[in-house]
Formats: structure tokens, sequence, C-alpha cells
């Protein structure tokens, strides 16, 4: 049988009174709201028999949420995203437990199963990072020695934002691959750090590194 929505519990950042009971609740306080934007507290919501699960364990919130009858998310307004994000979840009390005796009966498996992940990720981008060394290397010959490596571990590094985590680099399109390159001898065999120090425009330092750093490019795909 299908699982209705789950309800939605607002923890409010300003005063709220109930629509129903007329109690203050004060800020930070736990509410529902209709469709015509009526704040209910979670007594006369009926939700006051609930109990509440942060948000963090993954496998302890779907298995509390499937084995309780009734459920409720809970989401707080965050100022710094200007979005509501997710506590946690409000389940039965019963269905808790249950869920909690279930995670300790297979934690070990679970916990083996994430290693195995983990390393399975680690091991692809190891991979990943060699294949973009090799790609560098067959586009730039004539690089330093090792720096292919560098190169690849810097531009690839997980989360960093950086051109060798591009759609393109995946691919590793010439051009992507070239971006890496520039940024490395930009910053490894040219003064444009010390002009960055010394309160040069980012763009005017570039400029003036532009010549040597198109010379060594040069030099590291077709040779001296």
């Amino acid at each position: 049988m299908a699982k209705a929505k789950d309800i939605t519990v607002f923890i409010s950042t300003r005063n709220a009174t109930c629509d129903e009971c007329s109690q203050e609740l004060g800020r930070g306080a736990w509410i529902t709201l209709d469709d015509k934007k009526n704040a209910y507290c979670l007594t006369c919501a009926d939700l006051d028999h609930l109990v509440f699960l942060p948000a963090g364990d993954a496998a302890l919130t779907r298995r509390s949420r499937k084995h309780s009858r009734l459920s409720a998310v809970v989401v707080k307004w965050s100022r710094a995203r200007k979005r509501y994000e997710r506590q946690g979840l409000l389940v039965e009390n019963d269905a808790l437990e249950r869920a909690e005796e279930e995670c300790a009966a297979d934690e070990d498996a679970r916990k083996r199963a994430r290693e195995l992940a983990a390393a399975r990720r680690a091991e692809l981008d190891v991979e990943y990072i060699r294949k973009f060394a090799d790609r560098v290397r067959e586009l730039y010959p004539d690089c330093l020695e090792g720096r292919e490596h560098e190169i690849a571990e810097h531009a690839c590094r997980k989360y960093s934002g950086r051109v060798g985590r591009s759609a393109a680099a995946k691919v590793f399109h010439a051009n992507a691959v070239r971006l890496a390159v520039t940024a490395h001898v930009r910053h490894t065999e040219t003064n444009y750090d010390d002009l960055l120090l010394q309160g040069v425009d980012r763009w005017e330092a570039r400029d003036r590194v532009y010549s040597q750093v198109l010379r060594i490019l040069d030099s590291w795909e077709h040779g001296k």
C-alpha cells in the first residue's frame, strides 16, 4: 500500500502562535501549516506522539520511515542559503526502535559495504588521474619529467572545481588538458604568483607572463 506524502513540520524563525489553541509558541516552535498558512502546534496537528530522528544516518532514517505509519519531515529556513533545509524526521517510537534493531543487526555488513565502495571510488579516481597524466604527456611530450603527474593530481582533485573535474576533462579533451597545463606553467614557471602578492590585478599579471607561458608551452609541445 502506498504511503501518503510526508507532512512537513517547520521550525519557526519568528514568534508563532497556534491558530487552533491560541497558544503563544514563541521562536523556534515546531509547527505545521495548512493551505491558508494557518499555523498549528504539534499537539493540535496530532503529531505530538512522534519522536524526532535527526538527519545524518541514512539507513536508520530510511528504515524508520518505512516502519512508521505516520511521519513528518522537519525543516528549518537557512538565511545563508535562502532555502529550507531538512533537519530530520518525526516518526513513531515503535518504528524507530525497530529500525535501530535492524541497523544494529547488519551494521558490520553495511560498514564493509561502505569501505568497499570508498575503496572503489578511490581506485577509479587514481585511474582517472593516471589517464589524465598520460594525456598531458601525449600532448606535451617534452614537458619536464614527472610534471604530467603533478599537473593531473592538482587539476583532478575531487571537489576542487578545477578544470580536471569538468566534463571536457573527463573525456580528456585537448582544450581542457591545455587549460590545466597552462595554469601549472603560469604558477610554477613564471613570477605570476609574486605579481599577485605585490597587488597586481589578476588579468594584468596574466598579460605580463603571457608570452613566457606561450614559449614554455611551445617548448613542451614541440621541443626546444
